[in-house]
């Protein structure tokens, strides 16, 4: 009954915060046929401040962190994020009847990580006295930006499959309608033959190493992912915290609010879509942060042999992957996966995947004690 209560607890704490609130917010305002909108425009500029202000702290926390100490722990956060995403597009990607876009949308947030989540970690942590590095906050970028990568090439990859298959099916059904037109056994062998070949064309192409490319160059050049690039790059390479405390830190929470207004007001509309699907998302929102951290763990316990990686350390990298995004997933996804439903997505890493994941970080405190010790 205790756990319950607390899980109860949980969730209606993350239901009163701004991320879930306005999304929540937006929903009423298009269920009750509100004319409210903001212009597309202002919604790209609200994207792109949101996206550099994420970049921009994470290059600041990499740049002040021990870079030597930093490796072994940053690869394995880079291998969990991009590990969570080839697991989800094999599982809820596939269930019948969701929409692989959607899947690899969520599976995407689910790989990246909540940065309020990594907060309330590293606040038990210090409550329980328990020591932790000091550059972890610095690993959050490369789980956070292989994740999302990830799962939007993933996603444009399985399109425009989606889309040779479309094509040659439809040449298909036109050589076959020319041919049985046409009553002759010779005509009929040779389009089957031809209508053969533009199949076998079109699949080749959808995996051909040209198009991956292809579809590599086109995401990184996206608004979003460059946003976020820039952000990091910059936050790295120069000195830029007098323009991100005065300007983008303040700016943050009021802009993310407008955002998931926006989002809450596409979900609404598009939430029919997730009806007969429901059941596959609540599922994987329940077990994969447990299963996500896990795998953290896991990971966390080769960096700690390695190199001494603190057990505090290992807890946080596994709070990490347990966590979903709820800062820089939801923006980026819009803007680079505008097909995706924010229903699905958001929905399920904030409303179900947080609240899990929080809850789980005492399973792994208690692992930590009894692997490493304290």
């Amino acid at each position: 009954m205790d756990i319950v209560i607390a899980i109860a607890s949980t969730v209606l704490d993350q239901l009163q915060k701004p991320t879930l609130a306005f999304l929540i917010a937006g929903m009423m305002l298009a269920a009750l046929g509100s004319k409210f909108e903001v212009p597309e425009p202002v919604y790209k500029f609200i994207v792109i401040l949101l996206l550099l202000k994420v970049g921009l702290g994470a290059g600041i926390s990499v740049r002040e962190a021990d870079l030597m100490s930093l490796i072994v722990p940053a690869l394995g956060a880079a291998f969990i994020g991009i590990a969570i995403v080839l697991i989800g597009s094999q599982t809820l990607a596939r269930w019948r009847g969701v929409s692989q876009v959607d899947g690899l949308a969520t599976v995407g947030l689910f790989g990246a990580v909540s940065a309020s989540t990594l907060a309330a970690g590293m606040a038990i942590l210090d409550d329980e006295g328990i020591r932790y590095e000091g550059f972890i906050g610095a690993l959050y970028p490369f789980m956070d930006i292989a994740a999302l990568v990830t799962a939007i090439v993933m996603a444009k990859l399985a399109e425009a499959r989606r889309m040779a298959t479309s094509l040659s099916v439809q040449g298909n059904a036109g050589e076959a309608g020319t041919a049985t037109a046409s009553l002759m056994g010779p005509v009929l062998q040779r389009a089957s033959t031809a209508a053969s070949g533009q199949m076998g064309d079109a699949t080749g192409s959808a995996v051909e190493p040209g198009l991956v490319r292809g579809i590599l160059v086109d995401t990184f050049r996206s608004p979003a992912i460059s946003a976020l690039l820039a952000g990091l790059a910059m936050g790295i390479l120069t000195k830029p915290d007098t323009v991100y405390h005065s300007f983008y830190e303040p700016l943050f929470r009021g802009l993310l609010s407008i955002l998931m207004l926006i989002m809450g007001m596409e979900a609404w509309a598009r939430f029919s879509e997730l009806r007969k699907v429901a059941h596959a998302y609540i599922l994987y929102g329940i077990t994969a942060p447990i299963l996500h951290g896990l795998l953290g763990f896991g990971v966390g316990m080769i960096a700690h042999a390695l190199t001494g990686f603190s057990a505090g350390g290992v807890v946080l990298l596994a709070v990490m992957a347990s966590s979903s995004s709820d800062i820089s997933g939801p923006p980026t996804m819009r803007g680079a996966l505008p097909k995706a439903n924010p229903s699905a997505y958001v929905g399920t890493s904030t409303g179900l995947g947080t609240p899990i994941a929080i809850l789980s970080i005492p399973i792994y405190i208690a692992m930590a004690e009894a692997l490493i010790g304290w």
